[in-house]
């Protein structure tokens, strides 16, 4: 049997990369999207499909977390708040989902046992992004832990996170090297037609581009 991974997708190009880092290592890709009231829900799950698309996916699973809205407290998902645009600053910024990775993971485990995955890939990036404490190494294998202590004795699954100590012009160096389409991916916080260019997600991509010497082939406004 081949073996299977279950990928996280959001349609940007940290968990895209990851997809194809774990196509490259020889899994069969599972993958996941979630639509949680986010700002730029229709761009990223546009974006997911086609790169599901690129990577000839065939078991893919969108799921919708409406409950994300409800809890509020991030300007991803309450519309009353502003997403920062004045450049990046120290601490958890306003556009941290509480605990969001934490019930990804969750979910993500039971879709993992249900296939038979022996691996659950995530993109998170501990020393180049916005500060959220659910992108941490320590988190995520703690979390590994409790997964395997909550499922069936003959389920193991690894938490794959590739691109943890990565900074965001090695993630672009690394995407072109293994020909994911950056051009299919989406960052941007705010709009769902051109990127804005200035929210922090934007800024770190943009960034990311400028010290790999590559252009950015995604339209900006």
């Amino acid at each position: 049997m081949n073996k299977k991974a279950l990928c996280i997708m959001s349609g940007g190009m940290d968990s895209t990369l990851v997809a194809y880092i774990m196509r490259n290592r020889g899994y069969e890709i599972v993958a996941l999207h979630f639509n949680y009231g986010q700002r730029t829900l229709q761009k990223e799950l546009e974006a997911y499909r086609t790169i599901c698309s690129d990577l000839n996916v065939a078991e893919k699973y969108e799921i919708d977390l409406d409950f994300f809205k409800t809890i509020g407290a991030s300007a991803l998902t309450d519309h009353t708040l502003s997403v920062p645009t004045e450049g990046i600053e120290p601490g958890v910024p306003i556009t941290y989902v509480p605990f969001r990775n934490g019930i990804f993971l969750s979910i993500a485990t039971a879709i993992a046992e249900k296939e038979g995955c022996s691996a659950i890939a995530i993109g998170v990036v501990e020393e180049d992004s916005s500060g959220y404490p659910d992108c941490r190494e320590s988190f995520i294998r703690t979390f590994e832990n409790a997964a395997n202590l909550g499922t069936r004795e003959t389920t193991n699954i690894t938490i794959e996170m590739p691109l943890v100590h990565l900074k965001k012009s090695q993630i672009v160096q690394e995407s072109i090297a293994l020909k994911a389409p950056l051009h299919l991916t989406w960052s941007c916080y705010q709009n769902n037609d051109k990127a804005c260019g200035v929210c922090d997600s934007c800024r770190l991509r943009l960034r990311g581009f400028e010290q790999a010497g590559i252009p950015d082939p995604i339209e900006y406004v």
